[in-house]
């Protein structure tokens, strides 16, 4: 598949608003994928490489960014991911003068269209409407299998490009193989909008209110003695909060998935500013030092697993019927906040959720 039809794709949903179009534009250009190009469709419509981040900024893109028509071969899908695969093994002596001109070369090969959207792409600066639960429900589409299945199993597909690919060449088979891996991270769910309180109301049914932490969002796993925490967009941060650490190994089980938030508070409990919560996770070196001046605190809404009650433990809606993190309404698993108090390393307590103002 070449580049142009992606940006053809990426054009038309900009020039539309109706979600049902984007879907359907998504989801036609998904079946005409193949193989790998399934993968790598999805992932550039999310504004996404496959390699992550490959050392390419601005100041590079501009300096490499040709003129005039396109040079030698149409670029393809195929041929942008290995392209891009060898400009993030540059390393060394003389890197940034190879990754400058495979760049230069990269670009040469684009039409202006195809290298406005390159640009955009490699500055994680894509901006079409399509996001993820748009493409979500295309690969659903695509794939002619229930929208709640496809969301379901992208909350344990180690990509959105290999949840693709599953499910237009496998099916259902395909996507019953991502579950939960205890120590892997787990895709986070987030909520919908809704303008006020009446309407949440009215398309959930029932809800369970709770007060809204402005942290940053954690999850944490535990297996036995073993203990890994992730943040919302699934990057390692276990070394960096040693304190959560230390709460989730003293819990009285020996296998736990649970979701919250952390965030700095002030010593008389209030909130710092949410950029000194943000420092202290962004923090690698002298992380004890920067535990003493900032600590943490951590409340924890969600339990997703716990011990052998399988992939999502069931929620207790506010009416006292089950329900499950995996359906589409958020009833919050763990109807209890977990406290790692400020100050005390490791201590923590449980109280009851205050009603509050989210749904």
């Amino acid at each position: 598949m070449r580049l142009a039809e992606l940006v053809a794709l990426v054009g038309r949903l900009r020039a539309t608003s109706k979600k049902t179009e984007k879907v359907a534009q998504i989801a036609a250009l998904l079946q005409q994928a193949r193989e790998r190009e399934i993968e790598l469709l999805a992932l550039y419509l999310t504004g996404t490489l496959a390699q992550g981040r490959i050392g390419i900024g601005y100041r590079g893109l501009q300096a490499a960014m040709p003129s005039g028509p396109a040079i030698g071969e149409p670029l393809t899908l195929a041929g942008l991911d290995q392209a891009l695969s060898e400009l993030a093994k540059q390393q060394g002596q003389g890197s940034a003068e190879r990754r400058a001109r495979g760049l230069r070369a990269l670009l040469e090969r684009a039409e202006p269209p195809g290298r406005e959207f390159l640009f955009a792409l490699l500055t994680g600066e894509v901006r079409q409407g399509a996001l993820d639960g748009l493409v979500l429900e295309a690969i659903a589409k695509a794939a002619a299998l229930p929208a709640a299945e496809v969301r379901q199993a992208s909350m344990f597909a180690p990509s959105i490009g290999a949840l693709a690919r599953a499910a237009l060449e496998q099916g259902s088979a395909g996507l019953a193989r991502f579950s939960l891996q205890l120590l892997s991270p787990v895709a986070p769910m987030l909520a919908n909008p809704a303008e006020d309180p009446e309407e949440a109301l009215e398309r959930l049914g029932e809800a369970a209110f709770e007060y809204k932490v402005d942290g940053v969002r954690l999850q944490v796993h535990r297996a036995g003695d073993e203990v890994r925490v992730f943040t919302r967009h699934l990057q390692d941060i276990t070394a960096r909060v040693p304190e959560v650490v230390e709460w989730a190994r003293a819990l009285p089980v020996r296998e736990a998935l649970v979701e919250g938030e952390a965030i700095a508070l002030r010593p008389d409990g209030r909130p710092r500013p949410f950029q000194e919560t943000m420092r202290r996770l962004g923090r690698k070196l002298d992380v004890g030092a920067a535990r003493a001046r900032v600590p943490l605190s951590s409340f924890f809404f969600d339990l997703l697993h716990l011990g052998g009650e399988g992939s999502l433990v069931r929620s207790r809606t506010p009416s006292g019927s089950s329900g499950s993190r995996g359906s589409s309404r958020r009833t919050g698993c763990c109807r209890a906040s977990s406290r790692v108090t400020p100050g005390r390393p490791g201590a923590s307590s449980t109280r009851p959720s205050r009603p509050g103002t989210k749904a």
